[in-house]
């Protein structure tokens, strides 16, 4: 294993270890999934917290043949660090940079006119075509364009503006509600109307690269949804989209952030003594308590007050109080370990810690959540634990 990040030499009050190997590992899994269709690596929200460019980089070595942000800052990042082939980036507001995106060559996602206007003046100003994709809403009721009069309009007027040559429509896409509910009805309803709008946008003459609806649920369970394409975003990190689907290793994938702290502080303290603020948690006799130095401004969720699982010393401890700003305590239950043991908050669980998951359920909330609060006060280590296969 090379680290590919520098670490100081002083331990690291906190690190979230991002495993490369894992990642390459994960990339091939969700290829075989994806039977014929390419794999876009979403790496929005700076890799759901691993860290965009290197995330990026490693999904691109193991095969996936796009890259996915949501915003245009986002992907105009990726082309800064030299990163190749296709970008998609999805979430616009008027006035975005649509000429720096076109002149970087990356793939610009439109759900109404507005847009589609927009990245056409931009286009004349840049002197070559926009590279765009039409967004369907198929039943989500986030971004993507209404079916019937307002899709016939931003056809009509795509395919206008493409004999133009001001565009290139490359991409016919859209979004599932429910597709980490298996059965759900939604995913059926969406996947019909999803074609319809296809077929009507293809029969008056758009000939999308790529046809995509399929998300990381639905790259795993789902195959009559990839079509040419299939966005995988949480998955790629290593963990479920959903604990009805089953787990990560039940999946075939590997978790890829490891986060950890090193104890502050070890201390003997007498029955009856308050911890952190409000005095949640009074310990129930003489113990031990660790400081564990991060907090809510480290992306710890105040939730996990007196719920959050960590490993320390062998031994699964729990969040004795409530979460503060910048560290919390467990009580070790008379335990000594010295000062500067690793607190293993989460990882993939193979040293008996806790995941991501265990600390969803302990707050109330989904895996995607955890990972990506994670705060910039943690530094990201990225190593290269090559994975077989």
């Amino acid at each position: 294993m090379s680290e590919t990040s520098a670490a100081p030499t002083a331990p690291l009050r906190a690190r979230a270890e991002i495993d490369l190997g894992a990642l390459r590992a994960n990339v091939r899994t969700l290829r075989a999934r994806a039977g014929r269709a390419a794999v876009m690596a979403v790496v929005k929200s700076d890799g759901y917290g691993h860290g965009a460019v290197p995330c990026a980089r490693a999904a691109l070595e193991a095969g996936a043949s796009w890259l996915g942000t949501a915003t245009a800052e986002e992907a105009l990042a990726l082309r800064a660090a030299g990163l190749p082939g296709r970008v998609l980036c999805w979430l616009w507001v008027p006035g975005g940079p649509w000429r720096q995106a076109i002149e970087a060559d990356i793939d610009v996602s439109l759900s109404g006119l507005w847009a589609l206007r927009e990245v056409t003046a931009a286009a004349r100003e840049a002197g070559r075509p926009a590279r765009v994709q039409l967004k369907a809403d198929t039943g989500l009721g986030r971004n993507g364009c209404q079916p019937g009069e307002d899709w016939a309009d931003l056809v009509t007027e795509a395919l206008r503006a493409e004999a133009e040559g001001l565009v290139r429509v490359t991409g016919l896409w859209s979004h599932l509600a429910c597709a980490d509910e298996p059965g759900h009805p939604s995913i059926a309803a969406q996947l019909g109307l999803f074609r319809e709008m296809m077929a009507y946008a293809e029969e008056r003459g758009v000939r999308p690269e790529v046809r995509h609806i399929a998300n990381s649920p639905a790259t795993l369970t789902l195959p009559e949804s990839h079509f040419d394409l299939v966005r995988t975003g949480i998955a790629l990190y290593g963990i479920s989209p959903s604990p009805e689907l089953g787990t990560p290793a039940d999946l075939g994938l590997r978790p890829v952030m490891t986060l950890s702290a090193s104890l502050a502080l070890v201390k003997r303290v007498p029955g009856g003594h308050g911890v952190s603020y409000g005095h949640h948690y009074v310990t129930p006799g003489p113990t031990t308590l660790g400081l564990v130095p991060v907090g809510y401004a480290d992306g710890i969720p105040r939730h996990a007050s007196g719920t959050g699982p960590v490993l320390v010393d062998g031994k699964w401890r729990t969040v004795a109080g409530r979460v503060a700003m910048d560290q919390f305590v467990v009580d070790l239950g008379g335990d000594e370990p010295p000062v500067g043991a690793q607190a293993l908050l989460f990882g993939p669980g193979d040293r008996g810690e806790p995941t991501a998951e265990d600390w969803a359920q302990a707050c109330g909330t989904i895996a995607y959540e955890i990972v990506t609060r994670v705060g910039t006060r943690v530094p990201r280590v990225h190593v290269d634990g090559r994975q077989p296969g």
